[in-house]
């Protein structure tokens, strides 16, 4: 049975990492991220699993919008039209960084990880995730409490938690074939 998402927060970091290497390698699967608030931070948890170059081979730290649209292809008019961080900006990021590095599944991230920066809209805290591949992505909004290492290591958390339960049901429904 796949755990819950709420269970795979709960595993610390090192955990998550082992997991999602052994489901990567099960389901044949590469992995890729695009980080932006969280500064290559789930790029370095993927990576402190023994073997990771199996499934990771290419991260992306997109910090500064040139380096989004110039890196993975997210274009200036989305970028103006919706922030850097949104729904429509997280789902580019993972599209542009499966396409560019050929992965399979990939996880992205923006926000406002403070203590500046934020706005009414857009406080201090504020996340934007997205997994998927090169067709399609889920995103998702995350209000962090905390400070800025308190917010990154949330949003690291809940990427690979993401990524995670994302392989589980895959993993599943091959059982069940």
């Amino acid at each position: 049975m796949t755990p819950s998402i709420t269970s795979l927060k709960n595993l610390d970091l090192s955990l998550l990492a082992q997991r999602l290497g052994k489901l990567c390698q099960q389901l044949d699967i590469e992995v890729t991220t695009a980080e932006s608030c969280t500064g290559g931070g789930i790029a370095s948890a993927i990576t402190s699993a023994a073997g990771s170059s199996a499934y990771f081979t290419t991260g992306y730290v997109t910090y500064a919008n040139a380096a989004k649209t110039r890196l993975i292809g997210v274009s200036d008019v989305t970028l103006h039209t919706h922030g850097a961080v949104s729904e429509a900006v997280v789902n580019a990021m993972v599209a542009g960084a499966c396409r560019d590095s050929g992965a399979q599944l990939g996880v992205a991230v923006s926000g406002v990880a403070g203590p500046g920066g934020g706005s009414d809209e857009k406080p201090v805290g504020t996340v934007w995730l997205a997994w998927g591949d090169v067709n399609h992505q889920e995103a998702k909004c995350f209000h962090f409490p905390g400070d800025r290492q308190a917010v990154r290591e949330q949003a690291v958390r809940e990427a690979l938690a993401g990524l995670v339960a994302r392989l589980d049901m895959l993993a599943e429904g091959q059982e069940e074939k």
